[in-house]
């Protein structure tokens, strides 16, 4: 059953086709606090129109992202699967009541039902972590979900992906 109604599209900012979905969910992501990068790492160049439809109601913070067909991404140490509609309430630096998202790590997959940053106190590095139904959760360096823009103006101590390694910066 679909969260998204009429009546709430009819409240809702909602942008069609790929780029524009792509380019407004990431500055909507930047702009709560997590990296722009969780969204566009996850669809990479070569797959175009994969995402049909995003919307967003300002008032209470709920967002969705209808996609053509399941989606499957593979990050360093976990596996990633975006079912056909995604919905989701934003706060500042947190995703709650994640719906449609499941990562498996091992042989087991888990429903995602919240992403959220951490900020350490220095020198450590922003954490994100990814938290299931059944209060598991996982944690990564926020780098690794960075886009391009966003490491180049990369914090003092930051941690970052450097091939198949992850290396400390040192300034």
């Amino acid at each position: 059953m679909s969260l998204i109604t009429e009546e709430l599209k009819a409240k809702a900012e909602v942008f069609y086709g790929d780029q524009v979905c792509k380019e407004k969910f990431s500055f909507l992501l930047a702009e709560i606090g997590l990296p722009d990068g969780l969204l566009t790492t996850t669809f990479q160049q070569e797959e175009e129109n994969m995402i049909e439809e995003c919307g967003f109601v300002k008032e209470i913070g709920f967002v969705w992202l209808k996609l053509q067909k399941k989606k499957e991404h593979r990050f360093e140490n976990i596996q990633v699967c975006l079912d056909t509609e995604v919905t989701a309430f934003l706060e500042p630096n947190k995703i709650k009541n994640l719906r449609g998202v499941k990562a498996r790590d091992f042989l087991v997959w888990f429903t995602l039902n919240e992403i959220y940053v951490r900020d350490p106190p220095p020198p450590k590095a922003s954490v994100i972590t990814f938290k299931s139904l059944v209060g598991l959760s996982m944690s990564f360096p926020v780098s690794l979900f960075k886009s391009d823009k966003e490491e180049q103006v990369a914090d003092q101590g930051e941690v970052k992906m450097v091939g198949k390694r992850w290396k400390m910066i040192k300034l």
